[in-house]
């Protein structure tokens, strides 16, 4: 049994159910390298768990922010050498990189917060002053 469930394959219809997205997306990341499906004698294609677990690392990585090119590099596919180790590594350098620019974005919304609330005091205030005459 144990076997069997090794060998569980998709087909992109199931795929584009369960991670809600188009045939069409699935086919474009084959098509950037990211997946490699087999194919069956009748030329469909047949997706193994390792291309369902890509599938989820690459939306995953398109969650966070990430380039298609930045995902490619951190799920191997640019360096077929590439180590585990490394792999890990290279992941952690754009996770960094990534939490700098949300710190930088956080930060730009707290000063464009701070201005927002000071032009709302003003606008309060000059009605309150209006209101009064």
């Amino acid at each position: 049994m144990a076997a069997s469930a090794k060998q569980k394959t998709y087909t992109i219809s199931e795929l584009s159910a369960e991670f809600e997205i188009s045939p069409r997306t699935i086919r474009f990341y084959e098509e950037k390298g990211l997946i490699s499906p087999q194919r069956t004698k009748g030329n469909r294609r047949k997706y193994t768990r390792r291309d369902r677990a890509r599938l989820k690392l690459i939306l995953r990585g398109k969650r966070f922010g990430y380039s298609l090119d930045e995902i490619s590099e951190m799920i191997g596919m640019t360096d077929v050498n590439m180590t585990e180790v490394e792999q890990i590594e290279k992941s952690l350098i754009y996770g960094e990189k990534k939490l700098k620019e949300i710190r930088e974005r956080i930060r730009e919304l707290k000063l464009l917060e701070e201005d927002l609330l000071s032009v709302k005091e003003k606008l309060l205030k000059s009605l309150a002053e209006l209101r009064k005459k």
